[in-house]
Parts: structure tokens; C-alpha cells; sequence
């Protein structure tokens, strides 16, 4: 019997799952970690980049997607699953402009579960920042930051620590946050990582390379400088 509620989509258990739900939840577990932050006036998101095949062009291997001028998103789980959402969304965010002369604002839910979560970015006609999650079951939530993917209770457990109102209100502090995020669980450094970054009336940016490793350059010198207090307050109780 249990084969049954496994199979279908729309049946469920007695003890009230839905399991195809579930495994597609698990798809997304196995995903590369994604992390979105909001500030004020700003919205990033970062994701953990796989290495690539030598002769592979990493242009093609993209976490991160531009929906509408307004809207982008990064997504953990399967990639070909993105692929078809990420189309459908674009089809209806330029549908939606064609018929009402202005961009889309609104989500609707699939009709089956797809194997991945999206954290969803985005600005309001007034400016204002939002970043959404959402999940296969077809639920969404706004967040002020969130991770999905790989070791995501991990990075949220550090955003929780360390978002404050004062790192909200600092445009590069809710850059470095991201980061800082990110890096507690890859481990290569600014290679392995890719950050875009969202302002009010403006096109989303990617940050190159060389910009990220100057992040990762003031974390580390923040951190040397954090250790060197505790360790001179150390000194001095002692």
C-alpha cells in the first residue's frame, strides 16, 4: 500500500504526508547552499559555486537568474527543474506587462512539486526590498535572510546571530554578511562563490571576481582584529 503514496502525487498517507513533496524536499537538501539578504535599501544573494570542468563554459552553470528588471532569483536543487521554472516565471513576469503595462508583483504556485527552493528578490514601486523563499510544497514566506540548500540550518542559525538592524542599514555590511554566511560552509574561497546584489531602481549586478576577494580580504583582516582584542582582554584579566 505504502508504494501507492509514494507514487501519486496528490494522495495522501494515513498519517497525513505527502511524499513526493517530501523527496523533492530532499532533492533540495542535496543542493548547493543559497543565501539571501535584506537591507534597507538593498537585497543580495549568494550561492556556492561547484567547480567546473576545464573546458566547461561556467557562464552556462548559473545558481542565480534575473526574472524581470525588478525580480531575480537563486535557487537550490535540480538544476533542469530551475530551468523550466525559471522560464515559466520570465514568460509570465513579460505576460503580465504586456497585458497591464506594468511588471508583475504577485506569485502563483505550480501544480506539481519541482525538486528545488527559490530565494526570490525583489523591489516594490515605493523601493522597498522583499526576499521570498520558497519551497516545493508551493508555500512562500518572506524573510529579512534565509538560506536553502546544503547545511542551510547552519547558515540560518549563523544569520540569526549576526543580522542586526545596524548591518540592515549599511549597504556593504549586508554584503559582507552574505559572504560571511556562505563562507561558514565553502571552504575554497571567492572562487567558489558568487554574490549579485540588488538596489532600488537599478539592474541586478554581479560581482566579479576581484570584488569578492576584497570582501574576503576585510572579513579575514575583521577576524584578525576581533581574535587580537579577545586575546589582549584575555591578557589583561589574567
Amino acid at each position: 500500500m505504502s508504494a501507492r503514496y509514494d507514487r501519486a502525487i496528490t494522495v495522501f498517507s494515513p498519517d497525513g504526508h505527502l511524499f513526493q513533496v517530501e523527496y523533492a524536499q530532499e532533492a533540495v537538501k542535496k543542493g548547493s547552499t543559497a543565501v539571501g539578504v535584506r537591507g534597507k535599501d538593498i537585497v543580495v544573494l549568494g550561492v556556492e559555486k561547484k567547480a567546473v570542468a576545464k573546458l566547461q563554459e561556467d557562464r552556462t552553470v548559473r545558481k542565480i537568474a534575473l526574472l524581470d528588471d525588478h525580480v531575480a532569483l537563486a535557487f537550490a536543487g535540480l538544476t533542469a527543474d530551475a530551468r523550466i521554472l525559471i522560464n515559466r516565471a520570465r514568460v509570465e513576469c513579460q505576460s503580465h506587462k504586456l497585458t497591464v503595462e506594468d511588471p508583475k508583483y504577485t506569485q502563483s504556485n505550480g501544480r506539481r512539486p519541482f525538486g528545488l527552493s527559490a530565494l526570490i528578490i525583489g523591489f516594490d514601486y515605493d523601493g522597498t526590498p522583499h526576499l521570498y523563499q520558497t519551497d516545493p510544497s508551493g508555500t512562500y514566506h518572506e524573510w529579512k535572510a534565509n538560506a536553502i540548500g546544503r547545511s542551510a540550518k547552519t547558515v540560518r542559525e549563523f544569520l540569526e546571530k549576526h543580522y542586526t538592524d545596524e548591518v540592515s542599514n549599511n549597504e556593504r555590511e549586508c554584503i559582507k554578511l552574505a559572504l560571511k554566511a556562505l563562507l561558514e560552509v565553502v571552504q575554497s574561497g571567492a572562487k567558489n562563490v558568487e554574490l549579485a546584489v540588488m538596489k532600488s531602481n537599478q539592474q541586478l549586478k554581479m560581482l566579479e571576481l576581484e570584488e569578492v576577494e576584497k570582501y574576503i580580504a576585510e572579513i579575514d583582516k575583521e577576524k584578525e582584529e576581533e581574535a587580537e582584542k579577545k586575546k589582549q582582554k584575555k591578557t589583561t584579566s589574567s
